[in-house]
């Protein structure tokens, strides 16, 4: 059962409701039991995956039954009133952020102010860039607190930040967190060569980098903690696309 605490979190259920009503049925998502909305509090009731199995730890199978289960929401028709992925968290440019205020940023030690200084530019040119439109249904926020495997699939929950665009975008984000928890690097995944990925990358390293420094979040004390070890897995990668030494 899920009951929103707080306006935004109302929002964010109802935006989750029409993609479970439209998308009723495929094996991707759990089954929608109910759902009530008075205007205040609404309430979402799905079906119990406590039962199913829960990464981490990852194995081969597990990342694939991922990797095939991305495909098939991919090759979904998003429903009507999805935003585009533009308007969606991981749409957003965090680079700009650093370069007003790299503060926050640098006291995560992840790299040295001069190291900052140097390539920050090409980062930034970088993930300004990146292509991320496109007609692919998205889930955006696929972590393992977000999915469960049931036999060679997985089932993905939390789709309020679903959108529509660039399908790549959706596999790369998941992959720092992947390896994060024990899993491969982003580029055992997905390949250098796959197209635009070197701004891709670049787009979720400023993303979160511009975010693990802000204060914390009250309502979710997790969330900067996880931005902090999203960060170091993805600017590692996005400098090596570019060309760039590691962060130092």
């Amino acid at each position: 059962m899920k009951i929103a605490a707080l306006d935004y979190t109302a929002d964010w259920l109802r935006d989750e409701h029409r993609v479970y009503e439209a998308l009723d049925g495929l094996p991707f998502l759990p089954r929608a039991l109910g759902w009530d909305d008075d205007g205040i509090a609404p309430l979402l009731a799905l079906e119990d995956l406590s039962g199913e199995s829960w990464p981490p730890p990852w194995d081969i199978l597990r990342i694939d039954a991922v990797l095939a289960t991305l495909d098939a929401v991919h090759a979904s028709t998003p429903p009507a009133g999805v935003p585009p992925a533009v308007e969606s968290q991981f749409g957003l440019d965090g680079w700009p952020d650093v370069i007003a205020d790299p503060q926050p940023f640098l006291a995560l030690g992840i790299c040295s102010p001069a190291w900052l200084e140097e390539h920050l530019p090409t980062l930034a040119d970088a993930s300004a860039s990146a292509e991320i439109g496109g007609d692919s249904l998205l889930h955006f926020d696929v972590r393992s607190d977000n999915l469960c495997l049931r036999g060679d699939r997985a089932v993905f929950v939390d789709w309020n930040n679903a959108c529509v665009g660039n399908p790549v975008l959706d596999t790369a984000a998941w992959l720092p967190s992947l390896q994060n928890e024990g899993g491969p690097a982003p580029d055992e995944i997905l390949p250098d060569e796959t197209p635009g990925l070197p701004q891709l990358a670049s787009l979720l390293a400023g993303y979160f980098s511009a975010r693990a420094g802000l204060s914390p979040i009250p309502q979710a004390p997790h969330a900067r903690p996880l931005q902090l070890a999203q960060s170091r897995a993805s600017l590692p990668w996005a400098a090596r696309l570019l060309g760039l030494p590691p962060p130092s």
